[in-house]
């Protein structure tokens, strides 16, 4: 389905997934259970997955930090993952500050909680080449 959204199908496809993850353990687990059935389930439906990816934070054209991301989907969409009864408040932030950080436009947060619910981030600002780096996975 063509669509003004980047990313739009693949970010389906990740969002059903969830809700097929959390379906099936409901609340409660730990964020490694969910991460791990999230890319089982993932890599069925025919994407790529890397998971704990770490990428560098550039400044000035050195690099000052890293991130770790918790999935990255076919090395276009990054997916973070929370467990908690209430979304922490920085959470969508953080998500914001990777996407800024990275190559990438779509990130997808996915709160595993007492009901679960994601948020589709995009940032399509342009990315100057000093601030951005593509990450090894």
């Amino acid at each position: 389905m063509d669509s003004p959204l980047p990313e739009f199908d693949r970010a389906g496809s990740i969002a059903r997934a969830f809700f097929d993850v959390y379906n099936y353990f409901g609340y409660g687990f730990a964020e490694s259970v969910y991460a791990g059935a999230l890319r089982h389930e993932l890599i069925n439906r025919g994407h790529e997955i890397a998971r704990e990816v770490s990428v560098p934070v550039i400044y000035k054209g050195a690099v000052i930090a890293r991130h770790r991301l918790d999935l990255l989907v076919d090395r276009a969409v990054i997916v973070e993952i929370k467990v908690s009864e209430l979304l922490p408040s920085y959470a969508k932030r953080q998500l914001l500050n990777y996407l800024r950080a990275t190559p990438y436009e779509v990130g997808l947060l996915l709160h595993f909680g007492p009901t679960p619910h994601f948020d589709r981030l995009v940032d399509t600002r342009p990315r100057a080449p000093a601030r951005t780096a593509v990450p090894q996975t």
